[in-house]
C-alpha cells in the first residue's frame, strides 16, 4: 500500500509545471501526490494511499452499484442532461464504455479496441466486467500503467477508475431520478483520494472546478460537488 506522509511543497511543483505548459507531467505528479519518479524511488514521500481501503475492495462495491443504476435507465432517458455538464445520459454511458475499454487495455499492455457504443445500455455490463478482470489480474496493481495522463502505478490508477466510476454513477442516477446510496466506507476512501490527487486533472470533461455543495449535502453529494457537479432536476 502506498504511503501518505506530510508534504512540504508538492502543490508548488505541480503549479510550476502547469505554468510552464507541461500539463501532462503536472497531471502525472498530481496523480502521485507530487512524486516525480514513483516507480524508481520507493522512499519518495509524496505517494498518496487513498485511505486504507484496498482498490479491489472498492471495485467490488462499485460494480453492483453501477450495474443497478444502469439497469434502471430507460431508453427514453438517454438524451436527458446530467450533472456532468458536457454529457447527456447517453454521453456519460459512452464515455464510461470508452474509458473502461481503454483502461482495461492499459492494464493488459494492449492497444484498445474501438468501443461499441451502438447499444450503451447493453454494452455497459460486459465492458465493466472486462475492466474488473483486467484490474484484478495477478500483478495488475503492481505494474506501471500507461494512463491517459501519463505512467502511474497500477494501484493509483485503479483508485482513479473508482473515483471516475463513482461520480459518473451519481451523474446517471441523479439525471434519471434513481436513488444512489454507495457504502459510506467507499465514499470516504474515494473522497480522501480525490482531495489528494484531483486538482491537476480538472481540465477535462470528467472533473470540473469544485463547487459549493448544497446545505445538508450527503457525503456523496459533497464528493460530487468537489468534482465540479451541480445537481440537475431529472425529467419525468
Amino acid at each position: 500500500m502506498m504511503r501518505a506522509v506530510a508534504r512540504t511543497e508538492p502543490s508548488r511543483s505541480v503549479s510550476d509545471l502547469i505554468q510552464a505548459g507541461r500539463d501532462r507531467e503536472a497531471a502525472r505528479r498530481g496523480a502521485l501526490g507530487g512524486s516525480a519518479s514513483p516507480a524508481t524511488d520507493p522512499d519518495d514521500p509524496y505517494q498518496p494511499d487513498g485511505g486504507t481501503m484496498d482498490p479491489l475492495a472498492q471495485l467490488d462495491q462499485l460494480a453492483p452499484l453501477l450495474g443497478n443504476v444502469v439497469g434502471g435507465i430507460r431508453p427514453d432517458q438517454l438524451d436527458q442532461p446530467t450533472p456532468c455538464e458536457e454529457f447527456t445520459v447517453r454521453g456519460v454511458l459512452e464515455h464510461m464504455i470508452g474509458g473502461a475499454t481503454m483502461f482495461a487495455a492499459a492494464y493488459r499492455g494492449e492497444t484498445p479496441a474501438e468501443p461499441d457504443t451502438s447499444d450503451p445500455l447493453g454494452s455497459f455490463g460486459p465492458v465493466l466486467g472486462a475492466l474488473g478482470q483486467a484490474v484484478s489480474a495477478p500483478g495488475a496493481l503492481d505494474q506501471t500503467v500507461a494512463a491517459p495522463f501519463g505512467e502511474v502505478p497500477g494501484e493509483t490508477f485503479a483508485r482513479f477508475i473508482v473515483l471516475d466510476g463513482l461520480v459518473h454513477g451519481w451523474d446517471l442516477a441523479t439525471a434519471t431520478g434513481q436513488p444512489y446510496d454507495p457504502p459510506a466506507d467507499l465514499v470516504a476512501a474515494v473522497d480522501e483520494f480525490a482531495h489528494q490527487a484531483l486538482d491537476p486533472l480538472r481540465a477535462g470533461p470528467a472533473f470540473g472546478d469544485a463547487v459549493e455543495p448544497p446545505a445538508g449535502a450527503t457525503p456523496m453529494e459533497r464528493l460530487a460537488a468537489y468534482t465540479g457537479r451541480r445537481p440537475v432536476t431529472p425529467a419525468a
